[in-house]
């Protein structure tokens, strides 16, 4: 008598072409960003954070760079009655100097949170399949 239900052996498949793209099952990652999954959370994370070190270095700067222009004042004396022309020194740097550091500190801000956004992009391009 013969075995009632016949055996069957398993094939392994295998592709001889090793350079063949391989099927990808992730999921895009502006999805995990849009969807704000734990992926997508990381990831936006890491995006504030970087613009949150460059805001907080430019208001120090800012804090320091004005902040630090009446304490100059204050501890150097001379500085006070120091007259560059017929102009003061403190109207000079406070009514003059200062408006172009603020527009070359501002140009930096942009500058380098554009790159910051543009490497964020990067990265989320590079992720996409």
């Amino acid at each position: 008598m013969s075995d009632p239900s016949p055996t069957t052996q398993r094939v392994r498949v295998t592709s001889t072409r090793r350079d063949a793209t391989t099927r990808r099952d992730q999921r895009p990652l502006t999805r995990e960003i849009d969807e704000q999954s734990n992926l997508g959370e990381v990831f936006v994370a890491g995006l504030m954070s970087a613009q949150l070190r460059l805001a907080a270095m430019v208001l120090g700067f800012g804090a320091l760079g004005l902040g630090g222009l009446p304490l100059l004042f204050l501890l150097i004396p001379a500085t006070r009655s120091l007259e560059i022309g017929p102009i003061p020194l403190p109207w000079l740097i406070l009514g003059i100097v200062v408006y172009p550091v603020a527009l070359v500190v501002a140009r930096y801000y942009v500058r380098q949170s554009e790159r910051i956004e543009a490497e964020f992009s990067a990265v989320i391009a590079r992720r996409e399949p």
